[in-house]
This record gives structure tokens, C-alpha cells and sequence, in this order.
């Protein structure tokens, strides 16, 4: 299983670009970022800087959407930082939370996104696409090779990313919700004539190592918070009685609003309604024991790599638990 860290891209960016080299100090191959240029500094910018200050590490966006960049400016900003550092990027996609609501955008349709996965993959690998009715081709690219791992919850969601991406972002790690999203996916992988080993699927949750697991739960309580915007569109689209595991939707009854102000952090007053056993299962908590049985269960339903969303009080003591107890069992 690889492993990968996700920071939001607060100021000062050195203290990012510290933490993700001390990450693959640890065994972390994957450093990922949030992407929402108005709650947080720009992370394109501070990607030089991680690929620089690392040897080897992976480096992406968890995750960006198509209606925040041109899609040919995204293309031709990864396929720069590919040229530099010798392929080191990938693109996480979704249709567009935080960074579009905060602006007054709504989320892009799932045709939007299929279409942007496409076009900025073609151009950053070097390959001609149509924009605007014009052929389009970035031609200093030589070798270019740029991954598209799309997130999503909903079945058609999981349906595109089985058909289309060449990875999976479950933000999520329950081993329920885990088991139907990832088995969605093969599906649709499948049915399209793909292979399902092809596509890389990772799962994207907080992670706190310790014993005091009520602190723990009310430092990681946001996430559920995080998750429950995409539940809401979900239950909107196919009511509390669709497709969707009652697992993802049941907690979001006693949801009432959301503020972006404090989008991923400790301490989110938007997310009262998340209950205890909610924290408990969409997050890793508890010792390192409890995190490497979770992630071995993750594993047999075929986890590929987790990413841990570092956004808690005790960063630098879990960090360090992972790369002595959890990366180098399972890594």
C-alpha cells in the first residue's frame, strides 16, 4: 500500500513545503493539497517548492475542478512542473466544492468534468484536442505523462470514474462505503471494456494516532462535516432511500447549514450534527494498532494507497507514528 499526506496550502507555504519533505523522510510517496485559491494560499505555486525540496514524491491537487483554471492553462502548468521535475504530478479532479461555492459557482455537471479530465490530460501528455472548435496542441511537451484520479460518491459519479479516470478518490474510510464505491467502479470498469486493476484506487481520510479518542473525535469532527456537503447533493439528486449506502446519507439529517470559513479545520461550528460514530468510522483514530488493522481491511477490499488528512493538533507526533508503525507494516 502506498501512503500520501494531504495539507491545505495555509500561509506561511514553507511550513507545507516542510511537512511534506519530512512526510517522505517517512515513507510517503504521495503529497496532495487542498485546492481553493481563496480560502488558501495557491498551491501550483507551492508545488515547485515540495518537488524541489523532495527527491521523489508524487505531488497533486485533492482536489481540483474545471471551473477554476482554463483547462489549458491547468494542462500546460502540470506538463511545466512534469518538464522540471521529471513527472512528478498527478491531477485529483472532482466536480467542485469549496472552491467554486465560495465564488458563487455551483458544482460543474459530471459531462463538464468528463470533457476537462480528457482535454487536460491530452494536452499535458503532448496530444491534440479541439477547444472552442480549434485544434490545440502544447508543443514543447516531450514524455509529458499526467494521471486523472476523480473523486466522487454518486453512482453516476462512480460510473464515470470506472469508464474515464485512471484513479479513484474515495474521501472516506469506511470499510461499508469503501466496499460499494470501489465495487461500483470494477464495475463500470468492466462494462466499458476497461481493466478494473488498471484504475488506482485511493482512499483519502484524517488520521490521529494516540489514546484520548474524545479529543481525537472533536479535532477530526470536521471531516464529517467536509463529506456531508457531498451527501447533500447527493440526497438531493436520489432521496434518502436511493442508491446511496444509508452508511453516507442517514448522518446528514440534522444538517443545517455550512460555512466554507472554516472548510477543513478543527473546531468547524458547521458541524454539530456529526455524530461521535460517524468520526469514528469515516476517520482513523485511536493507536497505531487500530489504524493498521483499519488499513489492512482496507487492503483485501483494495486500497491502493491511503492519504491522511493532517489537520489536528498533534500533526508532527502522527506523522512520525505513521512512518514507524503504519507505513512500514504496510508500506
Amino acid at each position: 500500500m502506498d501512503f500520501g499526506i494531504v495539507l491545505q496550502t495555509d500561509p506561511p507555504a514553507r511550513e507545507v513545503v516542510r511537512l511534506m519533505k519530512a512526510a517522505e523522510d517517512q515513507g510517503f510517496r504521495y503529497g496532495w493539497t487542498f485546492d481553493s485559491c481563496v480560502l488558501w494560499q495557491e498551491p501550483f505555486v507551492i508545488y515547485s517548492q515540495i518537488l524541489a525540496a523532495t527527491s521523489s514524491m508524487i505531488v497533486g491537487p485533492m482536489v481540483t475542478s474545471p471551473a477554476t483554471r482554463d483547462w489549458s492553462v491547468m494542462a500546460s502548468t502540470f506538463a511545466t512542473l512534469n518538464d522540471m521535475y521529471g513527472n512528478r504530478t498527478i491531477c485529483g479532479i472532482g466536480r467542485g466544492d469549496s472552491a467554486h461555492r465560495v465564488v458563487g459557482k455551483p458544482p460543474s455537471t459530471l459531462a463538464t468534468l468528463r470533457e476537462c479530465m480528457h482535454t487536460v490530460k491530452e494536452l499535458a501528455e503532448g496530444r491534440e484536442v479541439t477547444m472552442n472548435d480549434k485544434a490545440v496542441r502544447i508543443p514543447w511537451i516531450r514524455d509529458g505523462r499526467l494521471e486523472m484520479w476523480m473523486a466522487g460518491y454518486g453512482p453516476k459519479a462512480l460510473k464515470m470514474v470506472g469508464e474515464h479516470a485512471d484513479g479513484f478518490i474515495l474521501q472516506c474510510a469506511d470499510p461499508a462505503i469503501a466496499r460499494w464505491t470501489i465495487g461500483s467502479v470494477r464495475e463500470a470498469a468492466r462494462a466499458a471494456g476497461r481493466d478494473p486493476r488498471g484504475i488506482t484506487i485511493c482512499l483519502a481520510a484524517p488520521a490521529y494516532v494516540g489514546e484520548d479518542l474524545p479529543h481525537q473525535r472533536e479535532q477530526l469532527r470536521w471531516f464529517g462535516g467536509m463529506v456531508g456537503n457531498h451527501v447533500a447533493d447527493l440526497v438531493s439528486r436520489y432521496g434518502d432511500s436511493g442508491p446511496v449506502p444509508h452508511e453516507l446519507t442517514d448522518y446528514i439529517r440534522e444538517r443545517q447549514g455550512y460555512d466554507y470559513a472554516h472548510h477543513g479545520k478543527a473546531g468547524n461550528p458547521s458541524t454539530d450534527f456529526v455524530p461521535d460514530e460517524i468520526v469514528d468510522r469515516f476517520c482513523l483514530l485511536g493507536p497505531a494498532s487500530a489504524h493498521v488493522d483499519r488499513l489492512e481491511e482496507l487492503k483485501e477490499l483494495g486500497v491502493d494507497q491511503f492519504s491522511l488528512y493532517l489537520m489536528h493538533d498533534d500533526r508532527e507526533q502522527t506523522l512520525a507514528a505513521y512512518g514507524e508503525q503504519v507505513v512500514s507494516k504496510l508500506g
